[in-house]
Order: structure tokens, then C-alpha cells, then sequence
């Protein structure tokens, strides 16, 4: 699904980022992206979603080379992922569902055709109550929670989620990963960047560890 092979990343003429990163994501699988502060996390998570490309290096995405895609073709390809951003990034005018249902607009799609299946997400991720508010009434873990639909409502083959437990209590963040394993059980690939060994100690997951830009994995 992803492979990259001795990347590297910098930022204009600034020190390298990454420095020869090699790892893969296989289809269904299910991993913690880690490390300190610094340590390049967003930026490799920016990279698999396409807002970057190696600086040198090889990397592919769905058996596609990155630095051969076009950019007409980066919208196609971003469809197949869903990204659960640390800050939310929830419109505050549209309602929850509105929200949610987002991505499936911004396609074409017709409400007729995914108004139940919207609100049969926002039941499951235990917000089917909270419908039809606007963000600022939501919690933060309800927003999490709101931007975990929004980012699976178009059954992505990969998630990306950036610290999705940093900004909630402990009992919430357990409950939140729960929800990834079971969108991981139904076949979506997930890779959760995080700094909580605590939280990471409760799964048997393979860990990705940067460390000073450099990968260590272990399985």
C-alpha cells in the first residue's frame, strides 16, 4: 500500500527532516507512528497523504511513484485516504452530519443516497444524539469523534490519524482507539501517530519509531 525507501525530506535549504527512511504499510494492517517532539511524525504524515513529496529517495502510494504523479492525479489517489487532523478542522457553520457527510458532497454524491449511512456512523461513533449541533457546542472528544466519521464516511483503504487522544481524558482516548481497532478489523489500514506510551503499551501493535529523522520498527 505505502513503501518508501531511503527518503529523505527537508524543508527549502534547512537539514534534513527524514534522513533514509525505509518502511511499508501492507493492506489491513495496523500500526503506532512515534517518537519525541521534532521528531518528523507530521512531516512523514504529510508525505503519505501527498501534501509532500521526498526530497530524494523512493516512494510509492497504491503502486503509484509519488515522484511521478501528475497533479491532476493527486485528488483520485487522496479518496483512497482518510486523515484524522490533531486540531479538528471541523467547519463551524455545517452541523455535525453536515460535517460528516462533507467529503461525500465535495464528490457529487446525493444525500438521498448516504443520508442513512451518515447517520448510522454518527450513531456508531456515539454522536448520534449531537446530529444536528455546530461545533462549538461539541466537547472535544466530540469532535475527535466527529472528525474520525468524517474521515472514514468514504470507507478510505488507509487512515492517518495525528495524535487523535492528545487533546482528551485517558478513559476517552481508550475509547477513541478502540474505535480505530474496529475500523481496522473491518479492513482499513491505520496508522495513528501518538506520543502516549501508555497508551500505545495496552495494544500488541508493530510500533514506527523516528527518532532525529531516522525510522526503528519494531514488530
Amino acid at each position: 500500500m505505502i513503501r518508501l525507501e531511503n527518503v529523505g525530506l527537508r524543508y527549502g535549504m534547512g537539514p534534513e527532516v527524514l534522513r533514509d527512511v525505509s518502511f511499508s504499510i501492507e493492506r489491513g494492517s495496523f500500526q503506532f507512528l512515534t517518537g519525541p517532539s521534532g521528531a518528523g511524525k507530521t512531516s512523514l504524515m504529510r508525505l503519505m497523504f501527498l501534501a509532500l513529496k521526498p526530497t530524494r529517495g523512493l516512494m510509492s502510494l497504491f503502486e503509484h511513484d509519488v515522484a511521478t504523479l501528475s497533479r491532476s492525479s493527486l485528488p483520485t489517489l487522496r479518496r483512497r485516504i482518510g486523515v484524522v487532523f490533531q486540531d479538528f478542522r471541523l467547519l463551524e457553520h455545517l452541523t455535525t452530519y453536515e460535517n460528516v457527510a462533507l467529503p461525500l458532497r465535495v464528490m457529487g454524491r446525493d444525500e438521498a443516497d448516504y443520508r442513512v449511512d451518515v447517520l448510522e456512523l454518527l450513531s456508531w461513533v456515539g454522536l448520534g444524539e449531537r446530529a444536528h449541533v455546530h461545533p462549538p457546542v461539541l466537547s472535544g472528544g466530540e469532535k475527535q469523534r466527529a472528525a474520525i466519521a468524517r474521515a472514514v464516511i468514504t470507507q478510505p483503504e488507509l487512515l492517518l490519524a495525528d495524535e487523535p487522544t492528545g487533546n482528551v481524558d485517558p478513559t476517552l482516548a481508550r475509547r477513541l482507539l478502540r474505535l480505530f481497532f474496529e475500523l481496522n478489523r473491518l479492513g482499513t489500514a491505520i496508522i495513528i501517530a501518538t506520543h502516549d506510551i501508555g497508551l500505545m503499551d495496552q495494544y500488541d501493535a508493530r510500533r514506527l519509531v523516528l527518532n532525529n529523522g531516522r525510522m526503528h520498527i519494531y514488530d
